[in-house]
């Protein structure tokens, strides 16, 4: 049976309209799974900004606080700064009392001899500071120290007829109250108990940041020239004058270009000998000698000999470091500084065998000098020892416990030692 036209118009259009649907409902899938896609795209982005954000408010957090901490510090420093500034600068004076002897017409001057001292010192320092042209921020406070035997100076003055004992007092008495700043110190008796109390002064004060100068009165010997040299080596050398009384500058004063202060008419010119008898020194059997970090001591004095006039024998059974106490390598081969405070006797009668075997057990113990990186002033002198016994090749090295741990310690053939 043949189909009507109309009948085929309206399927035609049907197909039409349903070939549209489904394109449409395709498109429309395809349209929903990308928009799908981008959302999730969008929402790990989203997530990515947001814990950028967080990170960045954190570091922000962090910094700030960093800020407030620098902030606080830099006022910390202002209000030191502040506090340094109002305090008084120091310009210290330190003097040898028996190496320096001030000038007879002023000692037995007596308390005004004193006082015109202290004044003479007072006016050098005082001239010496403004042709320096040094620039300061707070106020200069001026400080002097006098270390000296008394004892032994009344004895000596007296001897070569400079003044009397009583002159003596009344010129230190007039010295000290011309300044509450001004300070003499009888050391008492004992070798090198000045020069141990100057070089602990100089060693100590120098460190100071308030310390604008040290003007040093040590005399015309170089006695200080090992005290010298170790400050050169610690760099503390630029705070130093000299303070001397003629032109005739020690060697120490030359070699390291120390700036130089003449008092041509407040000390005496030469060195007065000491008495040939002085009283023994103190008992100070409870006291304990300063050690070095190597627990050795370091010697600090030229060496010398002196013998015991109540010495005693050793015991020929017994190793000398097995004594009690032991002798003291210092004192029998070079120069013992802690007089009656140290722990080794000064009183055995050695025979020559006996000191050769001491220094030979001396150069087993390391040189404090060498072994902290600092170069020995005694040289071939020095008791202690400058290079390792093991040599190169020492054992104790490889494992890093010898006690010989300064650089050049272990290069040098140990019977090359000095």
């Amino acid at each position: 049976m043949a189909t009507s036209p109309v009948a085929e118009v309206s399927q035609q259009l049907w197909d039409e309209t349903l070939g549209r649907l489904l394109n449409l409902s395709s498109a429309t899938i395809k349209r929903n799974a990308d928009l799908e896609n981008r959302l999730a795209e969008l929402e790990v982005e989203l997530v990515v900004w947001k814990q950028a954000h967080a990170t960045a408010i954190e570091g922000a957090d962090r910094e700030a606080k960093a800020l407030k901490g620098r902030l606080a510090s830099l006022n910390s420093q202002v209000a030191s700064m502040e506090t340094f500034m109002s305090q008084s600068l120091l310009v210290l004076c330190v003097i040898d009392g028996d190496a320096c002897i001030f000038n007879d017409l002023l000692l037995r001057q007596g308390h005004e001899g004193g006082r015109q001292a202290a004044q003479q010192l007072t006016r050098a320092v005082a001239d010496y500071l403004t042709s320096e042209d040094v620039h300061v921020l707070g106020r200069l406070s001026f400080w002097v120290t006098i270390y000296f035997n008394k004892a032994i100076l009344a004895n000596v003055l007296e001897r070569h007829k400079l003044c009397s004992p009583e002159q003596l007092d009344a010129f230190i008495m007039g010295f000290s109250q011309s300044s509450p700043r001004f300070v003499l110190v009888d050391v008492g008796y004992g070798k090198d108990a000045t020069f141990t109390k100057i070089t602990e002064y100089l060693q100590t004060y120098l460190r100071f940041p308030q310390t604008q100068r040290i003007f040093f009165a040590g005399g015309q010997e170089n006695t200080y020239a090992p005290t010298i040299a170790a400050l050169q080596n610690d760099g503390l050398l630029g705070k130093v004058a000299f303070l001397e009384a003629c032109r005739a500058s020690p060697n120490y004063a030359q070699k390291h270009r120390l700036p130089i202060l003449t008092v041509d008419t407040l000390f005496i010119n030469q060195r007065l000998s000491p008495p040939l008898r002085t009283p023994p020194p103190l008992n100070m059997n409870g006291l304990s000698p300063t050690l070095t970090s190597g627990g050795l001591p370091t010697p600090h004095s030229p060496p010398s000999m002196s013998a015991s006039a109540t010495g005693r024998l050793v015991d020929p059974t017994l190793p000398l470091h097995k004594h009690s106490p032991p002798p003291c390598n210092e004192f029998y081969l070079m120069s013992c500084t802690k007089g009656g405070a140290c722990k080794y006797s000064h009183d055995y009668i050695l025979t020559p065998d006996q000191l050769a075997t001491l220094a030979a057990n001396a150069k087993k113990a390391p040189c404090n000098f060498l072994k902290n990186g600092l170069q020995c002033p005694y040289g071939e002198r020095c008791c202690w020892g400058h290079v390792c016994p093991n040599g190169p090749k020492c054992f104790h090295l490889s494992k890093g416990k010898c006690w010989f741990k300064g650089e050049s310690m272990h290069n040098v053939s140990p019977h090359l030692s000095p």
